[in-house]
């Protein structure tokens, strides 16, 4: 198998709540919009999809767990200000934010959670680990 992804699904409680919350409220533009899902280009060959919950457990043959999901999204931006313009963007938008701080793993980062739960982590990476994942 090679390495690399090519979706990441997320199970969400209320498409049409998600739908307000990333088209109409952060501008951004799915590339397919079903009855039960979004899907939004948010990398080169990467597609983020929300799933509504019954959509994705008729799919998988199980519900997704409750409780706040052991995994972070991270966006990563080439300043400090531009990490606080996004929070405060989020934050606009009624989203649950933690201020952007200086890290002690040398970057700049700050987190918001979206409706149904998901946590993005707003961040400037150092390096060449920074390098690597600002697009060109």
């Amino acid at each position: 198998m090679q390495q690399r992804v090519s979706f990441i699904t997320l199970a969400v409680a209320d498409l049409a709540r998600s739908r307000a919350f990333y088209v109409d409220g952060l501008g951004w533009e799915p590339i397919f919009a079903g009855d039960d899902v979004l899907m939004f280009p948010v990398a080169e060959k990467v597609i983020l999809s929300l799933w509504s919950v019954e959509g994705f457990t008729a799919e998988i043959g199980e519900a997704p767990a409750a409780g706040v999901a052991p995994i972070t999204l991270a966006h990563n931006l080439a300043t400090p200000a531009e990490v606080d313009d996004v929070l405060a963007e989020a934050a606009l938008l009624g989203a649950p934010v933690s201020r952007g701080q200086q890290r002690v793993w040398g970057g700049y980062s700050g987190y918001f959670t979206d409706p149904d739960g998901f946590r993005w982590e707003i961040a400037v990476n150092p390096g060449e680990t920074g390098a690597f994942v600002l697009p060109e």
